[in-house]
């Protein structure tokens, strides 16, 4: 990928979403609802705020929870990413 985010911009790949019923049935994603977890791909550099220099949070192949509506959407040849601020990733998934 050709990428690379400015500043405390963070490049981000939506993960399939899959619900499973109580009996272990896996329902598939409606169509018009959109992922809300995604693996990181690459992160800018970070950003300076009132004279200090703040480090970026997340790093590539975390696992995270993002707002949906707060992303610009960029597609290459082989997917879809999403471009978005880190303050608009809401946590990082650990353990699954």
């Amino acid at each position: 990928m050709n990428l690379k985010p400015l500043y405390d911009r963070v490049v981000i790949l939506p993960q399939k979403k899959e619900e499973m019923s109580s009996s272990g049935i896996i329902l598939p994603l409606i169509k018009d609802e959109k992922s809300d977890v995604g693996i990181v791909v690459c992160v800018g550099d970070g950003q300076t705020f009132d004279g200090q220099k703040v480090e970026m949070q997340v790093k590539p192949n975390d696992k995270v929870l993002y707002s949906k509506y707060g992303a610009v959407s960029y597609s290459s040849e082989d997917a879809t990413y999403l471009i978005l601020r880190q303050a608009d990733i809401l946590a990082i998934i650990k353990g699954e």
